[in-house]
């Protein structure tokens, strides 16, 4: 029953990604009148587990093991594709840094929805009888 937890591990990198991503937009909205500034962005979640999805999986060296520990998740943060840049060569625009802070605190609620669901069923299991 308690040998697959990933749901954790899942839910914390995506707290993770979140965290830095608000951090990229941070720096962005900072450097917003930085001449030749160019607007940085982290790649999508899905990505992310795609390339370290053997962090993911349990690797327990022994049968006392519950969960095997986390490494670092490598978060690249790389230039934004699209962005136009203005003619001082900063290419950060407001109103796409807004939209992109609203859409980090969205996966971060949805990072600790996901803890706290998983938190309360696995309360409950312990508790039951």
């Amino acid at each position: 029953m308690f040998q697959n937890l990933d749901v954790f591990r899942l839910s914390h990198a995506m707290a993770v990604h979140a965290g830095t991503r608000q951090a990229v937009v941070a720096q962005n909205l900072a450097n917003a009148d930085t001449p030749g500034y160019e607007a940085r962005d982290v790649a999508p979640f899905n990505t992310l587990i795609d390339t370290h999805a053997q962090q993911f999986t349990i690797k327990a060296t022994r049968a006392a093991h519950l969960n095997a520990p986390m490494g670092p998740l490598q978060i690249d943060v790389s230039p934004r594709d699209g962005a136009q840049a203005d003619p001082n060569g900063n290419s950060v625009s407001l109103e796409a840094e807004m939209l992109h802070a609203v859409d980090v605190k969205r996966q971060h609620d949805r990072a600790v929805a996901i803890y706290k669901s998983a938190l309360g069923v696995l309360r409950t299991a312990v508790s039951v009888r």
